[in-house]
């Protein structure tokens, strides 16, 4: 999570203002690590872990060989001698990294099933996230001091010298410490209480398990879909010029959000049930995407921000609470790759493929860039409202319901 905020927060600038790639090329380097991300999780690391049970294992090693490989992109990127030449070697360095990054998060979705029963894991991801906000704080914190060297250097000082990328690794590698104290995982480790909890847990129900995910690739598509573009749209003079370090502040609000979010996420569960959880954290989503896209006051951009990082813990605990009533402990770690796919690649394939090519659409029918921008905030919040519909729907049904009696109010 800390590199996730560093990166994600500034390196998008940092390809677009200070290397020259366009709207829809920024995107792309979200895009196609993501992609080579859920490839290996779903064809290689998902099925490795099913076959040997092996969780801690494969995220110690992700985490150390994403650690080195995020080193060597920044040598990699200042090889090219042209600025665009540059901000590909960015971009097909990190989906290189990406392709041993997946060990990690295969393993990680896969252990928190085999550790806890069922009615706890709404409650555990909630804490995760709000660790997660933590170290997704310090990222964004640092990357806006380093972005200019503390206002010393120029914009885009932080990625061009490397700093950002050293502190990234050496942060991954810090993390793989705390890992020794955690059990290796597998389903041979599930309790009796915990495995006999899980409604079908012998099998995998393929068609409601593949139509929830469709309703979720809506969501996820529609609400992370600005991830990448909504920095370049506040600094730019047209829309709010802010500078690197207040920057950090707007999206820290995110952040703060998460935190807080996080401790109640297990209480939101008990009280409205995992089902309406995520009714209600899809709602927070669509309402954060209108705000962006309709206010030009600041403080009301601070207030979207917020409303996102609830949306995202909220989303983030539910949906994994329900997606692991659905999926079988045998081949957890292979579903589990499939549904973190709706995630991943909503945080780069979604703006390759939605907001970016509308706003580079309409900035080339002269369009003013700001209002371009605004307009594809207001696409995403009408494609992630009709993943809530197709949810609610399905949440309806009784064949539904009957999958996922648990935690559910």
């Amino acid at each position: 999570m800390f590199r996730r905020g560093l990166f994600y927060a500034y390196l998008s600038i940092y390809l677009r203002h200070f290397l020259g790639l366009s709207v829809t090329e920024t995107t792309l380097f979200a895009t196609l690590p993501m992609i080579a991300n859920i490839f290996c999780q779903t064809f290689v690391w998902g099925p490795v872990s099913d076959r040997f049970q092996l969780r801690r294992t494969l995220i110690m090693w992700g985490e150390f060989m994403a650690a080195l490989g995020t080193a060597l992109v920044w040598y990699a990127h200042r090889i090219p001698e042209s600025p665009r030449g540059a901000g590909y070697a960015v971009i097909f360095g990190l989906t290189a990294v990406e392709i041993f990054w997946s060990m990690s998060n295969v393993g990680w979705s896969a252990l928190i099933s085999d550790i806890y029963p069922q009615q706890e894991r709404n409650a555990i991801l909630g804490r995760l996230a709000s660790l997660g906000g933590l170290g997704r704080m310090a990222g964004i914190w640092i990357g806006g001091l380093l972005y200019d060297g503390l206002g010393l250097r120029y914009n885009g000082w932080g990625f061009h010298d490397g700093s950002l990328f050293f502190v990234a690794s050496v942060v991954m590698l810090l993390s793989i410490l705390p890992l020794r104290w955690v059990p290796e995982g597998g389903i041979a480790l599930e309790s009796s209480e915990s495995a006999s909890s899980e409604p079908d847990s012998q099998r995998t129900d393929a068609l409601v398990f593949f139509v929830f995910l469709t309703a979720m690739v809506f969501i996820n598509f529609g609400r992370n879909s600005i991830m990448v573009i909504q920095t370049q749209y506040l600094v730019m003079e047209s829309a709010f010029g802010v500078s690197s370090r207040e920057l950090s502040y707007i999206v820290n609000t995110q952040s703060v959000a998460m935190i807080l979010t996080g401790f109640v996420a297990g209480h939101i569960s008990r009280k409205l049930g995992d089902r309406n959880a995520l009714i209600t954290g899809t709602i927070l989503a669509i309402a954060s995407l209108a705000l962006l896209s309709a206010t030009l006051n600041l403080k009301l951009i601070y207030l979207s921000n917020f409303l996102k990082g609830a949306s995202d813990v909220i989303i983030l605990a539910s949906s994994y609470a329900v997606a692991s009533a659905l999926i079988s402990p045998k081949t957890r770690a292979r579903f589990f790759g499939i549904f973190n796919a709706t995630f991943f690649l909503s945080w780069g394939l979604a703006g390759t493929l939605l907001v970016g090519p509308v706003a580079d659409y309409l900035m080339a029918k002269g369009v003013p860039q700001d209002v371009s921008y605004r307009i594809s905030f207001s696409f995403a919040a009408g494609v992630t409202f009709i993943g809530l519909i197709l949810l609610a729907v399905l949440m309806s049904t009784s064949w539904f319901k009957r999958k996922t009696p648990i935690s559910q109010g």
